[in-house]
């Protein structure tokens, strides 16, 4: 278990903080993760990669040269905000335009592809490739559902190479698609991992068994059986790897592959170098020539007792990228040319928050605002670890941590905003930012767009009505619905937020005072959400284990229904006040 720490909240920026003091002459800080501290041409490809933390060398100890130019360092296992991203590409764009390279998650889709949108918006040109490789978390006719886990070197390898040999971006593009196609993975855990402050794993493996197609955030396997030899289970990973062939390569004997034999963080390399040994007889024998195969700690999961292997079917192009020389924090190939490290007065300096006018009716109602949201802290606070253990029952267990991170920089961002004079709609937009910037993860982005759109609703120059607060709560349903692509039944926030939306408009338009209408959509919101313990998920972490969900409610709904709830308390409050 992680035992070396001070507050569990603040891990990861501490974490950040000594990794970058330990290799200055690789990265520098920046908001939202880091970018090389090293001279890059003019024109280059920028390769932004990123993730949670939790992981390294992945994903800050791959940048440097021959790999990374910046990498977004997100929450542990909570993917980095959009606002993050951002920041960490523009610090490194060098004009040739942007990639951006991360693990196909539900968090990280939503966070990158907003962050691609402001990006190309900004006049970055900029894309994205979320790698697929994890061959156990879906079946091959839905490839595009597939995690990514180990396999993220092999592609974010692979264009960076493209990128310092000067490819363009579509180019680069390209060769990270072709490289992200042929890889395949396969892993199994034989213990579960403990984030710091937390009193057990995460997940469980009964004694002498192991967890088959785990993830690399917690993740349970798809099955449990018996713990093998060393040797049985290198046979394991390659037949599983064998099995599927990548598209155009039709035959095993005669291809060469790259390799990863990677520990998830507890297994020792003396484990990993006795797997490896049965290994690369059976790739022999099967006719597979194996080039500069990486035996070692690469995509790690904290204290995660685990391994997996990685086959990257190389053509020419991707055989001459996969051997390029690399220098970085913590992966090093051949050796590199020198290169030259960044004046101190070339950084950017972050420009100054500017607060609108606002009208005194708006910065009454955002003191409300004010109120509500620190409400949301302090329920949040009060049910955090109830919120990991639902989350944990069939997802990685980190919904209420990355809620209270979430909720108490947002309520701290609203305060700042409201002492500098913001109305509503500026009160909400930084408790919004800070809120997705600070939890990361789905459950971030989804509180970060949903807070914007009652902003929007309620506005910084008019004195806000229940209609206003209920068209607020559409437009966040609205927004959610879209940017999450969840349904009502696919057993997520929407079905407490459906129900709650609808009952709150359908009360107000029939005339019924705010407090009131809130109180009773908060009520059928609560028992929406206690109803999802009857849904098997369709979206998500938690969708490759549904069955294991039965009988719990999903924790992205039960803590909206304790959200809805304090900010009930709140507005029943203020109306006492009134009278």
């Amino acid at each position: 278990m992680t035992r070396l720490y001070n507050d569990p909240v603040d891990f990861a920026d501490e974490m950040i903080d000594g990794f970058v003091a330990a290799n200055k002459n690789h990265v520098r800080r920046v908001s939202g993760g880091v970018v090389r501290s090293t001279r890059t041409p003019e024109g280059t490809v920028a390769l932004i990669v990123g993730g949670g933390s939790g992981h390294y060398p992945a994903f800050g100890g791959i940048v440097g040269s021959g790999l990374a130019h910046g990498a977004a360092m997100g929450n542990l296992f909570a993917s980095p905000s959009a606002q993050q991203v951002e920041s960490v590409a523009t610090a490194a764009n060098r004009g040739g335009g942007v990639l951006l390279g991360y693990g196909n998650y539900a968090g990280d889709v939503l966070h990158f592809t907003q962050a691609q949108e402001k990006l190309n918006a900004a006049g970055i040109p900029t894309r994205s490739i979320a790698v697929t490789d994890d061959i156990s978390s879906a079946p091959l006719a839905e490839k595009e559902k597939r995690r990514g886990i180990a396999g993220d070197l092999t592609v974010f390898k692979a264009a960076a190479a493209a990128a310092e040999a000067g490819y363009s971006l579509d180019d680069v593009v390209g060769v990270a698609q072709r490289a992200n196609e042929r890889t395949r993975s396969f892993g199994v855990a034989f213990s579960g991992c403990t984030l710091p402050g937390a009193g057990a794993p995460l997940f469980s493996v009964p004694e002498g068994r192991m967890a088959v197609g785990m993830g690399i955030h917690g993740e349970p396997g798809i099955e449990e059986t018996d713990i093998s030899t060393a040797d049985e289970l290198a046979e394991r990973f390659v037949a599983a790897l064998l099995e599927e062939l990548p598209e155009g390569i039709d035959t095993v004997a005669g291809n060469r592959v790259g390799l990863i034999l990677n520990g998830l963080g507890s297994v020792k390399y003396e484990e990993l170098f006795v797997v490896y040994r049965r290994v690369s007889q059976l790739l022999e024998q099967a006719g597979l020539v194996i080039v500069d195969p990486e035996v070692g700690e690469l995509v790690t999961s904290f204290d995660m007792a685990g391994a997996s292997l990685t086959l990257f079917w190389l053509d020419d192009e991707l055989e001459g990228f996969w051997r390029k020389p690399a220098d970085t924090p913590g992966y090093r190939k051949g050796s590199v040319a020198a290169v030259e490290q960044l004046e101190a007065s070339e950084i950017a300096e972050a420009e100054a928050v500017i607060i609108p006018v606002s009208s005194a009716e708006s910065r009454a109602a955002g003191w409300v605002v004010y109120e509500a949201i620190e409400a949301i802290a302090s329920v949040v606070d009060s049910n955090v670890d109830e919120l990991g253990r639902i989350d944990a029952v069939a997802g990685d267990g980190d919904h209420g941590i990355g809620m209270q991170r979430g909720a108490r920089a947002g309520a701290a961002a609203a305060r700042e905003a409201l002492e500098a004079g913001a109305g509503a709609k500026t009160l909400l937009d930084s408790a919004a930012a800070a809120w997705a910037n600070r939890a990361g993860g789905t459950s971030g982005a989804l509180w970060g767009v949903a807070l914007s759109a009652v902003g929007a609703s309620l506005g910084d120059t008019m004195e806000p009505g229940p209609a206003d607060v209920a068209a607020g709560v559409a437009a966040a349903r609205d927004a959610i619905m879209s940017f999450g692509k969840a349904d009502v039944g696919d057993k997520t926030m929407v079905d407490a937020l459906v129900p709650f939306s609808a009952t709150l408009a359908d009360e107000i338009s029939g005339g019924t005072e705010l407090a009131t209408a809130w109180q009773r959509a908060a009520d059928v919101a609560t028992a929406a959400a206690t109803a999802t313990a009857d849904l098997l998920p369709r979206m998500g972490r938690a969708r490759p284990h549904a069955e294991k969900s039965l009988g719990t409610p999903d924790a992205g709904a039960y803590s909206l229904g304790l959200i809805v709830q304090s900010i009930a308390v709140v507005l029943a409050s203020h109306r006492e006040e009134e009278k």
